[in-house]
C-alpha cells in the first residue's frame, strides 16, 4: 500500500487575526492536491484561551467547501457526543460528502475540557470502555438492518434507526497507545493512529498491535497504520529549531528536508503508511514548497 498524507488543520485563527484560518486554508488546498489525500482536525474545545474551532462544525464545513479531500477528525474523543448521535451525524456526513468521511476516534484525554464543559472526568479503564461500547454502537448502527439495540457497560440504545445507512461505511481510525485501546483497534478500526511518537516509541507499539492481532486471529496488514504530529522543516537545521519550538526530532518530524525525509523513511520501513502532519508555517510557500517537493514527493514515490 503506498505511503499517504493527510494535512493536520490548525485549531484555530490567531488571536485578533479571525479571516486568517481560511484565508490560509483556501490559499494552501490547491497546492496540496494530489500529494496530500486527506484534510484532518482536532478534537478540542480550547487551548490555554486560544482560538479553538469545534471540530464537527469544521468537518462538515470541509466536506462542502473541498470535495476533491477525504476529511476526517485526528482523532474525536468519544465522551463528548452520544455514541448512537455520533453514528448518525457520521451517516449523513459520509452520504453528503459521497463517501468521503474516515472517522478518527479514541478515549480521550484532557482533562481541563471534560472540567470547564461539565464533563464527567473517569478514570482511563472505564474511558477505554466506553470506547469499547461507542465503536459497538456505531458500527451495529452503520451496518445491521432495521432497529438496532445494544446493552453496554457505559451506553445504551433500543430500538434506534440510522437510516439512511452510511454507503460505503465510513473506515474507522482508532487513536492511541494504550494497550486496551490498541486492542480495540484490532477489534473494530480500519486503521490504528498515534500521536507525537518517537521511532523506538512506534516500533514499541506496532510490536504489541501485532501481538493483538495474532491473539485475534487478524492480519496486521489488513491495518492501516498511521501516525499523527508536527512536521517541521527549515533549509537549515538552525531555521528548523527556530520554527519548531518544542517539536524537536523526539516528538516530531523536524530538521532539514533531507533530514525529515530519512526520518519518516524509517517510520516507513516499520510499517507506517499513514501520516496525518500538521506543518509549522504552511502559509509560508517556501515551506510548503519543501514539504511537497523534497519530502512528500520522494515518500510517495513522486
Amino acid at each position: 500500500m503506498p505511503v499517504e498524507f493527510g494535512l493536520s488543520l490548525p485549531a484555530g485563527p490567531p488571536k485578533g487575526q479571525i479571516d486568517k484560518w481560511l484565508t490560509d486554508l483556501d490559499a494552501v488546498v490547491p497546492r496540496i492536491k494530489g500529494h496530500f489525500s486527506g484534510l484532518w482536525m482536532t478534537d478540542h474545545f480550547f487551548w490555554d484561551g486560544e482560538p479553538t474551532y469545534e471540530a464537527w462544525t469544521v468537518l462538515s464545513f470541509l466536506a462542502g467547501r473541498y470535495p476533491d479531500f477525504e476529511l476526517g477528525p485526528v482523532v474525536l474523543g468519544q465522551s463528548y457526543r452520544n455514541p448512537a448521535l455520533l453514528a448518525k451525524m457520521a451517516a449523513t456526513l459520509q452520504t453528503l460528502s459521497g463517501g468521503r468521511f474516515i472517522m478518527g476516534i479514541g478515549a480521550g484525554w484532557k482533562e481541563d475540557e471534560y472540567r470547564a464543559y461539565g464533563y464527567p472526568y473517569p478514570r482511563p479503564g472505564i474511558r477505554v470502555a466506553q470506547l469499547e461500547d461507542t465503536l459497538a454502537i456505531m458500527t451495529r448502527l452503520w451496518t445491521e438492518p432495521g432497529q438496532v439495540s445494544y446493552q453496554g457497560a457505559h451506553y445504551q440504545i433500543t430500538d434506534a434507526y440510522c437510516e439512511p445507512k452510511p454507503d460505503p461505511v465510513p473506515p474507522i481510525i482508532v487513536g492511541g497507545g494504550g494497550r486496551k485501546t490498541m486492542r480495540l483497534a484490532v477489534r473494530f478500526g480500519d486503521g490504528w493512529n498515534i500521536p507525537d511518537a518517537s521511532y523506538d516509541t512506534y516500533r514499541d507499539r506496532l510490536a504489541i498491535l501485532h501481538g493483538h492481532c495474532e491473539e485475534l486471529g487478524r492480519d496486521p496488514a489488513s491495518i492501516r497504520k498511521g501516525w499523527f504530529g508536527r512536521l517541521v522543516v527549515g533549509r537549515t537545521e538552525a531555521e528548523a529549531r527556530a520554527r519548531g519550538g518544542r517539536w524537536m526530532s523526539d516528538n516530531a518530524f523536524a530538521g532539514t528536508p533531507d533530514q525529515v525525509l530519512a526520518a519518516m523513511q524509517r517510520f516507513v520501513a516499520l510499517g507506517c503508511e499513514h501520516f496525518i502532519v500538521e506543518v509549522l508555517d504552511i502559509d509560508r510557500p517556501e515551506v510548503l514548497g519543501m514539504v511537497l517537493e523534497e519530502v512528500v514527493g520522494p515518500l510517495r514515490g513522486g
